[in-house]
């Protein structure tokens, strides 16, 4: 009785041991991968936010190109210099946020 005992007893050993062996190479093979993908990816840089306005800096980009373009509107009476001088604040507006507001 107590033979077989023992014998049970180191065929489970063998079978956790086994398992542990496993378990061991997947716990190590998934650290590698890991460590591989830290490597790979790109760092991030700065705080983590794709737009770096502030809320206040935004509406002036919204706000002061719709106030210009209704003066244009309002004080200037051919159709055309209309749509001219509007096209012109839309071109004008990328290259005038980077020189009051900074690029950053």
């Amino acid at each position: 009785m107590s033979k077989e005992r023992a014998r049970r007893r180191a065929e489970l050993l063998a079978v956790h041991e086994r398992e542990k062996a496993a378990r061991a190479r997947r716990v190590a093979r998934r650290e590698r991968r890991r460590t591989l993908t830290r490597k790979l990816t790109p760092r991030r840089r700065g705080t983590g936010r794709i737009y770096r306005r502030s809320r206040a800096e935004r509406a002036g980009i919204v706000v002061v190109p719709l106030a210009a373009s209704a003066l244009v509107w309002v004080l200037i009476g051919d159709i055309a210099l209309r749509v001219v001088l509007i096209a012109l604040i839309i071109l004008i507006l990328p290259a005038l946020v980077v020189v009051v507001l900074g690029r950053r």
